[in-house]
């Protein structure tokens, strides 16, 4: 027998081939040709989680049981004008008018199963034959949305804070309910003041309405509060609220103090409550201000006195100019500036303060919603489809924030849970080129291979594609809960 060592011993030789040929750069000038004879491309390729979601948390039967829309459509579905209006608005097209931009979009029209948008013209039928109640029944769309959310995306907030503000939406036509009254930005111009409530921790809109210019009642506020109240989710079992002094009322307190609700609200200057400050006992304070202090106080027409905290700065500013808005949060006497506030919490009052400050986020969400969600494009000169618009608007809105809940971290806290907004969002999980595609009666979505998120795109659709039902309840696609 021969035995040849050197064959087994030997390293087998690299094969001889052509190494891998490197690309040339796209060089596009002035003489490049082009044609538009590109088929099903789109321009709006993350609109597939966001229509995975609406599906997979069975957002058409929500809408169907809870709206009553009696008139008959021919064009679409009452569900498909409804889920166009809202994607329409998310997309960041807010005026029905836009619409026509969008009219054959295929991923739009995809989800909607149409083959083209109808005209402007029939949304807006559409939308002027929805009566008043519309608004509430999509309030309640939302709030049964928001309770599947947080099952499937694993929210265990036994905590939340509220955080309750009103804007100014100038008006410059003949819309009903338009009123002459506070419009710092646009004095002597009629406006709406909505009211609008955000859940602080996962920036949520959790309830509002349209309201005509007047400031609000505290009946209206008592009535807002207490909605708010019911569409928080049952897991929910301590809750804390802010407000600024628009909402200093018997009534207001009144409505936190029957649902257990810790408060605290700043107070607008009367003259009783500068007498009570004058004579207070203040304390050198740890906050930015100069003096601080806390007294049991009631206001005129109040059931029971309340605890007050009040800070105090040295007047170093010149005199205010007669053009500037007033402030609701600061009020002046000859020789001091102060902040009061009325709480039923037992902190000290640095604390509180800092606390309180952090309401300034709900200025940021209330910009977002006005700017990116098209809040404040009201569509009509009628009341009607005003709140109605309103309501699809802020639907848009919270798509935004629950897929947000959907995409966080693993192992993500309230104290680090960031908040992307509807803008940036847009910018990269929306705005993504792909091409949709039909074979042997599948159709798919191809997307670039130069997309840099694509590691989050693939976990968020993974994780939406988990979700699922067990006939009353639907089980969680993370396994870490978000808490306080």
């Amino acid at each position: 027998m021969v035995i040849n060592t050197k064959e087994h011993s030997d390293k087998r030789p690299a094969k001889q081939g052509a190494g891998e040929v490197i690309g040339e750069p796209n060089k596009i000038g002035a003489s490049t040709p082009y044609d538009f004879e590109g088929k099903n491309l789109t321009a709006y390729g993350g609109l597939l989680p966001v229509a995975t979601m609406l599906e997979k948390l069975g957002f058409q039967q929500l809408v169907e049981e809870t709206l009553t829309v009696k008139r008959v459509t021919r064009a679409m579905s009452m569900y498909q004008f409804v889920l166009g209006m809202v994607l329409a608005v998310y997309v960041g097209f807010s005026r029905l008018h836009h619409l026509r931009f969008v009219e054959r979009e295929p991923m739009l029209t995809g989800i909607l199963k149409v083959l083209r948008l109808p005209p402007q013209c029939t949304f807006w039928r559409f939308l002027a034959s929805l009566h008043l109640g519309i608004a509430r029944q999509l309030l309640e769309v939302q709030r049964r949305m928001r309770e599947r959310v947080w099952e499937t995306a694993h929210v265990q907030l036994a905590a939340v804070t509220l955080d309750t503000d009103t804007t100014v939406h100038t008006l410059f036509g003949q819309q009903m309910g338009g009123r002459k009254s506070y419009n710092p930005k646009n004095k002597g111009k009629k406006s709406y003041q909505p009211i609008l409530t955000f859940v602080a921790e996962t920036r949520e809109y959790i309830g509002g309405e349209l309201r005509n210019g007047d400031r609000p009642t505290g009946a209206q506020i008592a009535r807002h509060l207490q909605s708010v109240f019911a569409a928080l989710p049952p897991q929910v079992k301590t809750i804390y609220a802010r407000a600024d002094s628009g909402f200093y009322c018997r009534e207001a307190v009144e409505a936190y103090e029957a649902q257990g609700v810790h408060y605290i609200v700043s107070a607008r200057n009367t003259s009783r409550l500068v007498e009570a400050l004058q004579a207070a006992d203040w304390k050198r304070s740890r906050t930015d201000a100069d003096g601080q202090c806390e007294f049991r106080y009631q206001p005129e027409g109040w059931e029971k006195a309340h605890r007050f905290l009040a800070l105090r700065y040295v007047k170093k500013s010149p005199p205010k100019q007669a053009d500037e808005p007033e402030q609701y949060q600061l009020f002046d006497t000859p020789q001091y500036s102060y902040r009061v506030f009325v709480t039923d919490m037992k902190d000290r009052i640095d604390a509180l303060a800092w606390f309180y400050n952090q309401r300034a986020g709900a200025e940021n969400l209330i910009k977002e919603a006005n700017n990116d969600a098209g809040l404040a494009a009201h569509p009509s000169g009628r009341w009607m489809m005003n709140c109605n618009h309103f309501q699809l608007a802020m639907l848009a809105y919270n798509l935004n924030c629950w897929l947000m809940l959907f995409n966080r971290e693993e192992g993500a806290q309230v104290a680090t849970l960031k908040h992307t907004t509807l803008a940036t969002a847009r910018l990269r999980f929306l705005f993504l080129a792909a091409k949709i595609w039909r074979h042997a009666g599948r159709v798919g979505v191809s997307y670039s291979d130069h997309y840099a998120e694509q590691g989050i795109f693939r976990r968020l659709m993974d994780r939406l594609r988990m979700i699922a039902t067990d006939g009353q309840r639907f089980a969680p696609v993370l396994a870490t809960a978000l808490r306080e």
